[in-house]
């Protein structure tokens, strides 16, 4: 494998994070419009892309392969625990 097969592979580890926390924090601010309103989507979507890809992480290393069903419930909860850590929880500031 060249290194720009690397680059490609790993781009396409932590794509689903990615768009997952980007995802999820848009969909957040435009359900919680007014709560939501002084909160930056920056702000939202960084902890939650960065916790998902934690636990795509965790399930390559768990199970060997990514890709896994458990992995992207995994990833899900743990967006959607961020988001409402930054939201609306201890978090928030």
């Amino acid at each position: 494998m060249g290194p720009l097969d690397a680059i490609w592979h790993l781009g396409n580890l932590f794509l689903p994070a990615l768009a997952l926390g980007a995802l999820a924090a848009a969909l957040a601010k435009l359900a919680w419009r007014r709560e939501l309103a002084p909160v930056r989507w920056r702000r939202l979507a960084l902890p939650a892309a960065t916790a998902s890809a934690l636990v795509t992480v965790a399930g390559l290393v768990a199970f060997g392969r990514d890709g896994r069903m458990l992995t992207y419930a995994g990833m899900v909860g743990a967006c959607a625990l961020t988001l409402w850590w930054q939201a609306f929880g201890p978090g928030r500031r």
